[in-house]
C-alpha cells in the first residue's frame, strides 16, 4: 500500500491523492504487527508504528528521509522530532500510534512549506483533540534556508482534508533562532507543516489600517477635486507649466482614489465584469500615478538643474502622451495576451474564521511584479535622485536673507518630496519588525497624498519667477 499511494505523488492531483492518504492512514491504524514499534518506508513516504499499552508514559519519534526510532535515542540528520504526551492515549486502553511523514513538492507546488514535508500523527480508533499537555513537533530551520525564501518567517498549522486548506487554530509556533529549529505546539493530532509565510500582523491592526486607508484616500479625494476646481479658476493658470503637470499628477491620484475605495466591495459581487473593469481601471490608475511622479521629477530636472527656460516644442502635449499613453499601452497588453489577468484577489485569510478579503487587481503575481513593482522601483530610485541633487542645489543657492531660509527649504523639500511620491518608497522598510510601524506610516502618508498635493498648490501657486526656484514653478515653453 505505501509503494503504491508513492507512486500518486507524481501522477495524481492533489485531491486524488490526498484520498489516497487518508486510506493509508486507516491501513496503518488496523496493522497488526507482533513487535513494540516498526517502520515502513517508500519513496518520500515515511510511516512508523508504535504499539501503545495500558501504562503508556508518552513517547518521542525521531525521523530522517532514510530512519525512523521511538526508543528517544536521536536519529542521525534528524528532519522531525515529535514529542507526544501520554494524554493522547485513553488510559486503561492499548492503540496504535501512527506516525507519517512525507515529502512532495509537486503536491503542495504553490505553498511555501518549509524542507515540503508533512507531518501526520493519529491513533488507531481515536479522535484527539483539546489536550493540555500538548504535541510537540521540532523542524530544523537554518538561516540559509530563510534568507533562501526571503523575507519570509515560520508559521506552524495543521492540513484540513475537507477544505485542502492550512490553518493555524490550535497550533503555536516558537523560532528558537540560536538553536536553528522551529517548535510547533499543537493541541490536536492530524496533518502539520510548517509554512514559510510572510510577517504578519494582527487582525485589530488590519482593521484599523483599512480604515485608516478609508479616511484618507476620501479625504484626498475631496481636496483633489477641490485642487481642480481652484485651477480652473485660476487666472494665471494659462501660463504656468509646472501647475499643469501637478494637475495631471492630480487626476491621477483622483482616478487611483475612486477605484481604490469601492474595489473590495466590487469583489463581492457575483458577477465578474464590474470587477474586471475596476481591475483593470485600478491597475492604469496606478501606473499613471507612478508615472506621473516620474514626469514631475523630470520636470524639476529640467527647470532646476539642466537649464531655466528651456524651449521644447509642444511640451506638455509630449509630457501628456507620456503620463497617460504609456500605462495605457501596458493595460492593452496585458489584456491582449490574456484578459483573465484581472480579477479577483486574495489580500489575506482571517486566523480565526478561515474567511478571505479580496480586491480588483492582477491575479497573476508575475506580471504584477513585472508591471507594479518593477516599474516603481525604477521610478523611486530617479525621482531618489533628483530629489538629492535638488536639495543639494537648495542649500547652495546664494541669498541676501538668511532668516527663515532654512524652514523655507525645508518646506519646499517636503513639498518635493510628495510630488515625486517618494513616500510610496516607506513600503520597502516594512519587513520584519518595522512590519506594523512601516506599514501605519505607509498608510497614513499615502493615503494623504492628495491632501499634501492641495497645500503644496494652495501654498505655490500662480509664483513663476526665475529668481525663486524653490517655489517649482518656473515656466517651460509648450
Amino acid at each position: 500500500m505505501m509503494k503504491y499511494v508513492n507512486q500518486k505523488f507524481t501522477t495524481e492531483n492533489r485531491s486524488t491523492f490526498l484520498r489516497y492518504v487518508q486510506k493509508l492512514e486507516q491501513v496503518l491504524e488496523k496493522t497488526i504487527f507482533q513487535t513494540t514499534s516498526t517502520s515502513i518506508i517508500a519513496g518520500g513516504l515515511v510511516a512508523h508504528l508504535f504499539k501503545a499499552t495500558r501504562n503508556f508514559r508518552g513517547l518521542t519519534i525521531s525521523a530522517s528521509n532514510e530512519m525512523v526510532k521511538s526508543d528517544g535515542v536521536p536519529v542521525n540528520n534528524s528532519i522531525v522530532t515529535v514529542n507526544l504526551p501520554k494524554e493522547i492515549v485513553k488510559m486503561n486502553t492499548s492503540s496504535t500510534i501512527v506516525f507519517f511523514m512525507m515529502r512532495s513538492t509537486k503536491q503542495y507546488e504553490n505553498v511555501c512549506i518549509l524542507n515540503d514535508l508533512l507531518v501526520g500523527l493519529s491513533v488507531s480508533n481515536q479522535t484527539v483533540t483539546g489536550l493540555r499537555d500538548r504535541v510537540n513537533i521540532s523542524m530544523p530551520l537554518q538561516r540559509p534556508t530563510v534568507e533562501s525564501k526571503g523575507d519570509k518567517q515560520p508559521s506552524c498549522q495543521f492540513f484540513n482534508f475537507s477544505s485542502s486548506t492550512f490553518y493555524q487554530d490550535g497550533c503555536t509556533t516558537e523560532w528558537k533562532k540560536d538553536k536553528g529549529i522551529v517548535v510547533c505546539s499543537c493541541d490536536h493530532l492530524t496533518y502539520f507543516a510548517v509554512l514559510m509565510v510572510s510577517p504578519s500582523i494582527s487582525e485589530g491592526d488590519q482593521v484599523i489600517l483599512r480604515y485608516i486607508s478609508l479616511i484618507g484616500c476620501s479625504l484626498s479625494l475631496c481636496f483633489l477635486l477641490v485642487t481642480i476646481v481652484m485651477f480652473a479658476f485660476q487666472r494665471c493658470a494659462g501660463t504656468d507649466v509646472s501647475q499643469k503637470v501637478h494637475i495631471n499628477l492630480a487626476v491621477a491620484l483622483i482616478l487611483l482614489n475612486v477605484h481604490f475605495l469601492p474595489s473590495q466591495q466590487v469583489a463581492t459581487l457575483s458577477s465578474d465584469g464590474p470587477c474586471v473593469y475596476n481591475a483593470v481601471l485600478l491597475h492604469y490608475s496606478l501606473l499613471a500615478t507612478f508615472t506621473w511622479t516620474a514626469i514631475e521629477g523630470f520636470h524639476l530636472y529640467v527647470l532646476l538643474v539642466r537649464v531655466f527656460n528651456i524651449y521644447v516644442t509642444r511640451y506638455l502635449l509630449k509630457l501628456s502622451l507620456v503620463g497617460w499613453g504609456f500605462p495605457a499601452v501596458i493595460v492593452t497588453l496585458i489584456g491582449a495576451i490574456d484578459k483573465n489577468q484581472y480579477g479577483r484577489v486574495t489580500l489575506h485569510t482571517s486566523g480565526t474564521n478561515g474567511t478571505t478579503v479580496e480586491m480588483c487587481y492582477i491575479s497573476n503575481a508575475v506580471v504584477k511584479l513585472v508591471t507594479t513593482l518593477i516599474l516603481f522601483v525604477l521610478i523611486f530610485l530617479f525621482n531618489l535622485g533628483i530629489q538629492a541633487v535638488v536639495v543639494c542645489r537648495l542649500w547652495s543657492l546664494p541669498t541676501r536673507e538668511e532668516k527663515g531660509r532654512g524652514a523655507k527649504s525645508a518646506c519646499t523639500v517636503l513639498g518635493i518630496t510628495c510630488l515625486l511620491g517618494i513616500p510610496w518608497g516607506i513600503i520597502f522598510f516594512s519587513f520584519g519588525q518595522l512590519t506594523v510601524p512601516g506599514l501605519y506610516l505607509f498608510c497614513v502618508l499615502n493615503s494623504l497624498q492628495g491632501f499634501f498635493l492641495f497645500l503644496w498648490f494652495c501654498v505655490f501657486r500662480c509664483k513663476s519667477k526665475v529668481s525663486q526656484p524653490s517655489s517649482y514653478t518656473q515656466s517651460t515653453q509648450r
